[in-house]
């Protein structure tokens, strides 16, 4: 006889299987990322539609089977409904989700990240929430994802010298793992410049203090430096997975 497992979960991705079938790709409370197979989900009549839709947080059930673990059960719990209709905040979902499907691999249990990855979500479902506060939370997401997987940088110390980080001459670089100081730039591979503004806002993140971050004015420039050195970062982690 076959075992049901109960979890709760955020659907991350779908993948059409056949003419009636999907992959499922669920980050689950009490097993981590997995992939269900949903039998005929596709199809209107299908009793578990209504609970796997893209970005639906939910409690499911499942059976392990041979090749794929098969959905049996599928309640919705949030449907987040704010981030449906709103073209950037679907951007954002998007990005945080395809971040965490990219960087986790296998099957194991991790309540630091369901717990992340839920707070995000409710955080972007915030109809009040601003277009530049959407693109901070993606930031946000990902460098605590990063703090998790234990990819976190020393936002204090140069990385090479391991000496206080003065607020100017300041470069960041993706291999060796950190800040580097104006007087270790020749000793670090590829360093790019990173402003004391910048770590400022990447502390808050680690700081997980969110109140802050919506309170300071943060410029274009902030955003575009933030995107090019998250993306850059990840980028990185991705190649060693």
């Amino acid at each position: 006889m076959a075992i049901h497992y109960r979890t709760l979960g955020l659907i991350l991705k779908k993948t059409d299987r056949g003419e009636t079938d999907q992959i499922l790709t669920i980050f689950t409370k009490d097993f981590g990322k997995l992939e269900v197979l949903g039998k005929a989900i596709r199809k209107i009549s299908s009793k578990l539609r209504s609970g796997a839709e893209l970005f639906c947080f939910s409690e499911i059930e499942f059976i392990r089977g041979k090749a794929y673990k098969t959905l049996t059960d599928a309640i919705l719990i949030e449907k987040f409904k704010n981030i449906k209709n709103d073209l950037e905040k679907m951007k954002a979902a998007y990005q945080i989700t395809d971040a965490l499907d990219n960087l986790v691999r296998g099957q194991e249990k991790d309540e630091a990240i369901f717990n992340l990855l839920n707070e995000s979500f409710n955080k972007l479902n915030d109809c009040q929430l601003s277009i530049t506060a959407c693109q901070l939370l993606c930031h946000y997401f990902l460098w605590n994802l990063f703090s998790s997987l234990g990819y976190e940088i020393d936002l204090y110390c140069c990385v090479i010298c391991q000496k206080r980080l003065s607020p100017s001459n300041l470069y960041f670089s993706v291999e060796e793992g950190g800040i580097v100081c104006g007087e270790c730039l020749d000793k670090a591979a590829k360093c790019g410049v990173i402003s004391a503004d910048i770590i400022k806002i990447i502390r808050l993140f680690l700081k997980k203090d969110w109140k802050t971050l919506l309170k300071i004015k943060t410029e274009k420039e902030h955003l575009d430096s933030l995107k090019l050195i998250s993306e850059s970062y990840l980028s990185y982690y991705q190649k060693t997975q």
